[in-house]
This record gives structure tokens, C-alpha cells and sequence, in this order.
């Protein structure tokens, strides 16, 4: 019944997502026993600021929330799409039109457990039509219904003219009229999308498709629901957040209702606030986690003490899902809210740019994540490795680092890395941009959470690459300051130059990456919050994101040639890169110590799924090196 064949077995060839969980070469280090309460973490820069799964992108909301509402599908060890709240689904005309059985019996219940209501389709439908009412959601988790399912697009634009109290005050009756979504029964839900989309499946285990009741939102009212707290918010996922204290903890608590019997869940599961990973190591130390990733300096210690108690305990983490990149920020402002006139006019250059994109050395940046194996971290793509492949068993990223003409590494310096052109580069920037009137060195401002040691180190590694490799004649890199949230205290008011921020698939496919940063969309997501490359008023660098998105669109109306829609995205992502209109710096492979075995967590390439604290196979003792060798050797068999 399911069409999408091709993107599962890609995802499977990757060999980064592995197996699932209850295998016997993977029990629990001697002892056979498993925590019941896991005591896990996040750093203080990383802490919820929305508790509506329909209203956020980002995945420090989205790896709790996960857990406390569940969608159509879900995502095994494999990676692979499983039931979720569907048990049956699948496509019988190439993708255009896409049926979902759901499970009857499903509850929403209140933080307590206390049931509400029963889980419908029409819980589908009130979902999507939240997300897609502009006055209702903003454009938040937009950019994938836009794409792929009928008059969604189309309704968004009906509702953004509407008055607001006209708007918010809406039932489904329009919505229905709109957009390609019928309920047949209350257990039945049918999409109909735009063309044949082949993998519209893979978005299931995104936020975007995830119910809403109709009656939370009566309960609460219709102008609150985005202001709704952990007490406040209806849950039928497998935990319910009964306790919610901001910059410290959250608690998950098993919910007693969720319908999967036959999972493994823990009875509790408490996420800490962290000022870093080198706090987090003491707190390891003393037995308060169940597991850590070391910064450079711990795993150095270890490393290189062969009597160190934890020396045989060291684990390679699995890349995590994130592609990460540096976005730059073409509509730059000052502290006292004045236009940072210098810089904006500076990033604006092509030059400039590349200069950045070919000139840093980023090894000692790398190192700050893995010292062992710093190159493993090296990235050069937009996309994340693994997502896809072609169907001669190319891995896509491959692809777009062949068309930017890169070639293997030689394990000593990144690839991108040419201090030559780089040189060349800086000198034309600096002719061009002094003629009007740019003074330098420019500087660019990038924003650290305060408190935390380990991001200072890390920034400090950064301001002595952009030193060492352009000059302090040329860049000038300040470290600033954030308290609580980066969100409203920097981006919001553009104060950056620059993030580094990782972006993870929705669904299976390169539009969900590139499709973030197309000029003039209200569904791309890093250009509206990040880059607003739709304020620049430089004409070349306008001209340059319209011709990158003409390309990402001439790839998203190929729908009937898979290998020709992915060669299209990746000469898409190569122009991108070639001009530097974002940067790619790392891919997230760290070293940890840890009682939990991740070859049993959701690893999947897309969705918000691989935070869902369910079927997880732990150990009351740490796993050693040798056990997880031991476990990896098992699952590539």
C-alpha cells in the first residue's frame, strides 16, 4: 500500500540510523536492569519558549512537546516510519491522494490524566486549519502543507487579508471548502495534495500534521491557546509535563492513558537546565544524569589518562540529525536600534562572503565537539548527510559537493578550507567595499548564552580562526551576551551578524532545507527569522537570492522524476553555497559517557520524533566502550 520504497531504503543505506530497541546484545551492562526514572538535560540556551506543538520550529520546544502530543506516524530505531496514531496508511495513486486509518480509543487528557475527549480525525482537521489561519498560527510550520497538500497555500493567504477578530473567530466550514483534508468517519483521514508527492508520508512525524481538539480550544478560548502553559495544554501523548520550572527543570510523568500497552516508558523522566556541559560532567559525576557529552577539556582528561575511571566508559556519540550552519544576517541593527550601516553593506558583498566561506580553518572549531576525530565533523553541505539518496545509491550531500568540485579529505585540514583564494577574496571585498565607503576591520557581533564557560571557550576558538585565517585588519569578531533567550533578546531586534544554528528535516525530502531560505516566502524560515534577506536592499544580493529560488522552485514542480527533482535541489544548494549566502560549519558527532543505549532511540533523518523518551533501553551501570562497539557490530550485521 505505501509508495515511498526508495526514501525508506535510503534512509536504511545511510548506516548512521540504527537498530531497534530489545536486543539481547545490547542489555543493560551486567546488572539487566533499566531506569525508571531518567534524569536527562539541556543546556540553559536551549530552554522551551512555547508550549503549543503547532506554533514552533524549534526543536528545544519540539523535543519536549514530542512527548506529550503524537501524530499520525512515528519513527522506529531505523528510522523508518511505524503506527502512530494511525495503524494503517498509504497511497493508491502515486501520491496525489494519501488515507489514514486511525486507532480508535486515543484520549486527550489534561496535565493530570484526567480524560478530556476523544482523539479524532476532526482533531486533524482543527490541527491544520490552526496552522494554516495566519491570525491564528503566524506562518509557523507552514512551509510544508504550502507545498503539498490542495488550497492550503491558498487558504493562508485567504486568512492573512481577513480582519484578525474575523480570522480567529473561524470554524472549519471555509477551511474545509479550501483545502484538500475529509474526514470520511471519525477514524479516517484523507489528504489530498498538490501533485504526487511520493513521500508525503515522511511529514507525518512533523509538527505541522499534529492534531489539535476543537474543544481545548473552547476550553481555553481561542485568543489564549498560544499562551497556554504545561497545566493548560491537552495531551494524549505517552508523558504529560506535570511540572514545568523555567531555567531549572521539567518533568515528564507517564501518562496512564496513552494507548500503546506494549511500549517501555519510563515512569518519569526529568530534564535539567544546565548552564554546560562542564557543569553537566560534575553532575555526572555525582550520579544527578544518566548521561553527559564532554566538552574538549573533559574528554582530553579522560582521553589521555589510561587509569581514568570513565577512560573505558568513552562512547562516539551517532550524528545527531542537524546540519549545521552559519546564517548571516542581512538587515543587521545596532544596540541603540539604529542600522548597522557597515556590516549590512559589507555582508551585502559577494566577496566578503566567500571570503568567510573559503577561509576559515574550522579544525580547533570542530575540535570543541569531537578532538578525537575532528574532521568527522566537518560539514560542507546545506542539507544533512543521509537524508536521501539517488537511485544509483548516491548519497544526495555527495552530489552537491561534487557539483561544488570538492574532493575527499586528506584527514589533515577540511576540505573547503583554501587560504589562497580566501586571500584573493579579502583583497577584492576590500577594494570593492572601500570604495563605498566600508571602514574595517568590519565587525561582526555574535551572541553566546551568558553563564556558560563552555560556549565562551567555543567562541573564543571561533574569534582566534577569523584572526588567524582573515586578519584583524580585515574581521573583527565580538562575543556578546544573552540572558535567557536568544530569540527575544537578539534575533528579534537583529543584533546578530551571525547564528550557527542546525537545521533537521521535517520530512524526507531537500525542499524542507532549502525551502528555508528562498527570498520573498513567508514559509521559509530562517529568511523571515534569521537572514531577513527580505529587508536587504543591495540589488546583486537581491538579484542573487531571486535566482537561487527560481532554482529551488523549478525543483519542487518535479514530481514525477525522483532522481531529476534531487539533481535539481542539489544544483539549487550548490549556487547557494557557491554565492555564501549561508555557510555550513558542523556536523554534531560528540563523545559521551552514558547509561542510555541510543541504538534503541529514534533515529530518523526527519520528523521531531528521535526526543520521544519511549522504548529507550538503559542501564543502571554505564555502558562501556567495548558494549557499544559490541552493539554497533550487532546492527551492522
Amino acid at each position: 500500500m505505501k509508495k515511498r520504497t526508495k526514501v525508506l531504503a535510503l534512509v536504511l543505506a545511510l548506516g548512521m540510523v540504527l537498530t531497534g530497541c530489545g536486543s539481547s546484545s545490547a542489555g543493560g551492562n551486567g546488572s539487566g536492569d533499566g531506569i525508571k526514572d531518567l534524569v536527562t538535560w539541556e543546556t540553559s540556551n536551549r530552554e522551551m519558549e512555547n508550549m503549543v506543538i503547532l506554533n514552533t520550529e524549534m526543536a528545544n520546544d519540539l523535543n519536549v512537546l514530542g512527548n506529550c502530543v503524537e501524530g499520525l506516524l512515528e519513527t522506529d530505531a531505523q528510522g523508518k516510519l511505524i503506527p502512530g496514531l494511525a495503524k494503517e496508511w498509504g497511497t493508491e495513486d502515486g501520491g496525489l491522494t494519501w488515507t489514514f486509518k486511525l486507532r480508535e480509543g486515543v484520549k486527550w487528557v489534561d496535565v493530570n490524566g484526567n480524560e478530556k475527549a476523544d482523539c479524532t480525525a476532526q482533531d486533524f482537521v482543527t490541527g491544520l486549519e490552526w496552522v494554516m489561519n495566519f491570525h491564528k498560527n503566524g506562518a509557523a510550520n507552514t512551509s510544508m502543507p504550502t507545498s503539498l497538500i490542495k488550497g492550503a497555500g491558498e487558504y493562508y493567504e485567504y486568512t492573512k487579508n481577513l480582519p484578525a477578530e474575523e480570522a480567529l473567530s473561524m470554524d472549519n466550514t471555509k477551511f474545509l471548502e479550501m483545502v484538500g483534508i475529509e474526514t470520511p468517519d471519525d477514524y479516517t483521514v484523507v489528504y489530498h495534495c498538490i501533485t504526487n508527492a511520493t513521500y508525503f508520508d515522511t511529514v507525518c512525524p512533523s509538527a505541522c500534521l499534529y492534531p489539535m481538539s476543537a474543544a481545548f480550544v473552547a476550553e481555553v478560548g481561542v485568543e489564549n491557546v498560544l499562551g497556554s502553559s504545561n497545566e493548560t495544554i491537552w495531551y494524549n501523548g505517552p508523558y504529560t509535563l506535570t511540572e514545568y520550572i523555567q531555567g531549572n527543570t521539567k518533568t515528564l510523568t507517564k501518562n496512564p492513558t496513552y494507548w500503546d500497552k506494549e511500549c517501555s516508558l519510563f515512569d518519569t523522566v526529568t530534564i535539567r537546565i544546565i548552564e554546560d556541559i562542564t557543569v553537566g560532567f560534575q553532575l555526572y559525576q555525582n550520579g544527578e544524569l544518566d548521561h553527559i557529552d564532554l566538552s574538549e577539556a573533559n574528554l582530553r582528561t579522560i582521553w589521555n589518562d589510561e587509569n581514568n575511571e570513565y577512560r573505558d566508559q568513552l562512547v562516539e556519540k551517532l550524528p545527531r540529525k542537524y546540519s549545521y550552519q552559519m546564517h548571516f544576517n542581512y538587515d543587521k541593527y545596532n544596540e541603540d536600534g539604529t542600522p548597522d550601516t557597515n556590516y549590512n553593506t559589507a555582508i551585502a558583498n559577494e566577496a566578503f562572503r566567500q571570503s568567510i566561506y573559503y577561509g576559515l580553518d574550522l579544525t580547533k572549531y570542530f575540535e570543541r565537539t569531537n578532538f578525537i576525530n575532528p574532521l568527522k565533523c566537518e560539514n560542507n553541505a546545506y542539507t544533512m548527510k543521509g537524508l536521501l539518496y539517488f537511485s544509483d545509491g548516491t548519497e544526495y550531500t555527495a552530489k552537491v559537493k561534487e557539483l561544488l568540485g570538492f574532493g575527499e579529505s586528506d584527514g589533515k585540514t577540511p576540505v573547503r578550507f583554501d587560504g589562497a583564494k580566501a586571500q584573493e577574496l579579502k583583497a577584492k571585498a576590500m577594494e570593492e567595499l572601500s570604495a563605498k565607503g566600508v571602514t574595517f576591520p568590519v565587525e561582526l557581533d555574535y551572541y553566546i548564552v551568558a553563564g556558560s564557560q563552555n560556549a565562551l571557550d567555543t567562541a573564543t576558538v571561533l574569534q582566534q580562526i577569523f584572526s588567524e585565517c582573515l586578519g584583524d585588519d580585515y574581521i573583527k569578531l565580538n562575543v556578546g551576551t544573552y540572558v535567557s533567550s536568544q530569540t527575544k533578546e537578539v534575533i528579534q531586534p537583529q543584533l546578530h551578524s551571525f547564528v550557527i544554528n542546525g537545521w533537521g528535516a521535517d520530512y524526507g525530502d531537500p525542499q524542507n532545507f532549502l525551502g528555508q531560505e528562498t527570498y520573498g516566502e513567508d514559509t521559509a524560515y530562517y529568511s523571515n527569522n534569521y537572514s531577513n534577506i527580505n529587508n536587504a536592499t543591495d540589488a546583486d544580493l537581491i538579484a542573487t537570492y531571486k535566482e537561487f529560488t527560481d532554482l529551488v522552485n523549478k525543483a519542487n514542480a518535479i514530481t514525477d522524476d525522483m532522481d531529476a527533482r534531487y539533481f535539481a535541489y542539489a544544483e539549487a544548494e550548490a549556487y547557494m553555497l557557491q554565492h555564501a549566502l549561508s555557510v555550513p560549519t558542523l556536523l554534531d558527532i560528540s563523545w559521551q559517557l552514558t547509561h542510555v543505549n541510543d541504538y534503541t532511540r529514534s533515529n530518523a533523518m526527519f520528523g521531531i520524533q528521535n526526543y520521544m523518551y519511549k522504548n529507550w533501553e538503559t542501564s543502571v551501570d554505564a555502558y562501556t566502550t567495548e558494549q557499544y562497539d559490541a552493539i554497533a557490530e550487532e546492527f551492522y550485521k
